[in-house]
């Protein structure tokens, strides 16, 4: 997800270690099979060059390099199977880093695919912005963005078009439940909004995460230490990562620490490179009552704190299977400010286990086909169920 290094996640419900071979293609040299195939050509130049030429010069509807260039490096991607891979544009790259740094402008929208699906998806919407207060969904499956079809885009495509200057208004069309859905949304500045708080009877609290932007872990620690006004919630937390998609991985440890005294948090396996353990940054509220709630859109940076948390036995997990993402993507920058996004290594919980592919199976399950307020209300009834046997 520099702020973007070493993060899990992704998207937005999207993608960083090929370095040597985009290395070397910016050196004019690709490596491969077949020497002479992929030697430089008379003219100092590559065969890629030598094809982009002939290809820019002969095809029957003109092309640029630069598109040319973007098609070679996305095919490149391809080529290493690596589902998370990426390629960024300069200033789509910009709009990624000023998304998870939690200053851009836009309507409150994080976006992702499902697997297999080419589709656009709302993956998490967060509070008090234009999206939320409009009536968009988590699952609302993006169609157009003003008058352009967004069939075949992207996500970095689909989440520029809806950024843009403060004030300005973009239509968001999306389709729910087999019905077209539209909304006019006005852009605004959007900072520091992904945790909200929201204080329950018998001195509980909640604390809804919606993505791991920079600054949340320390946001998480001061709603549970008691710097927020209300003091410390001692009839317990529920921590809210549904439909989260991911993030920083350094905001998803201090996130977990704030709940452990100590110890491991992840396991982060780098190929080629020796095994990084990552423990808790500063001792953490280990006592209060903690609730979970997860669901399939739980996923990433998100699935690190609720995978460390019930590994150390420190909280219950309620809802749903999670999206099961343990890949670590990389940003690599190009020459011209592009940057490409690879996956470089997995990541395990503290007992070991690989969550790519399997998720989080909940303590306490709660089916994902009832509606979002009956796993929030399972939730708390298992939080004053663990307040009520504390001692004393």
């Amino acid at each position: 997800m520099s702020p973007l290094s070493r993060r899990p996640g992704g998207v937005l419900r999207g993608a960083a270690i090929a370095a040597a071979l985009l290395c070397a293609y910016g050196a004019g040299v690709v490596s491969g099979s077949g020497s002479e195939r992929h030697a430089a050509v008379a003219g100092g130049g590559t065969v890629l060059d030598e094809a982009a030429a002939k290809i820019g010069g002969r095809a029957a509807r003109p092309v640029d390099r630069g598109a040319l260039d973007r098609a070679a490096i996305e095919g490149m991607l391809r080529g290493l199977g690596d589902r998370w891979a990426h390629y960024y544009s300069a200033r789509e790259f910009d709009d990624v880093e000023g998304r998870l740094t939690g200053r851009y402008s836009g309507v409150g929208l994080w976006l992702g695919r499902e697997d297999g699906d080419s589709r656009v998806l709302v993956a998490s919407v967060q509070p008090g912005t234009p999206a939320a207060r409009a009536g968009v969904q988590a699952g609302d499956v993006v169609t157009r963005v003003g008058d352009a079809s967004v069939t075949g885009w992207g996500i970095s495509r689909v989440a520029e078009a809806l950024r843009g200057r403060p004030d300005e208004t973009v239509e968001l069309t999306v389709e729910r439940e087999r019905r077209t859905r539209r909304f006019h949304l006005v852009r605004t500045k959007v900072s520091g909004g992904d945790v909200t708080v929201t204080e329950l009877p018998e001195r509980a609290r909640m604390i809804r995460v919606g993505a791991f932007t920079r600054g949340t872990g320390g946001q998480v620690r001061a709603a549970v230490t008691g710097r927020s006004p209300a003091g410390r919630p001692r009839g317990g937390v529920l921590l809210d990562l549904r439909g989260n998609p991911g993030g920083l991985v350094d905001e998803a440890v201090e996130t977990a620490s704030a709940f452990l005294s100590g110890g491991p948090v992840v396991t982060y396996e780098p190929r080629g490179r020796p095994v990084q353990r990552r423990t808790v940054t500063a001792p953490g509220d280990a006592e209060t009552p903690l609730v979970v709630l997860v669901d399939a859109g739980t996923a990433s940076a998100a699935e690190i704190v609720a995978g460390s948390l019930r590994d150390r036995d420190r909280a219950v997990i309620v809802g749903s299977r999670t999206y099961g993402k343990g890949s670590v993507q990389e940003p690599l920058r190009l020459a011209d400010g592009s940057v490409i996004e690879l996956t470089v290594g997995r990541y395990r919980t503290p007992s070991g286990r690989n969550l790519d592919g399997v998720g989080i199976e909940p303590d306490v399950e709660v089916s994902a086909d009832r509606p979002a307020r009956a796993a929030e209300r399972r939730a708390r009834t298992v939080l004053r169920g663990l307040h009520a046997t504390m001692p004393g």
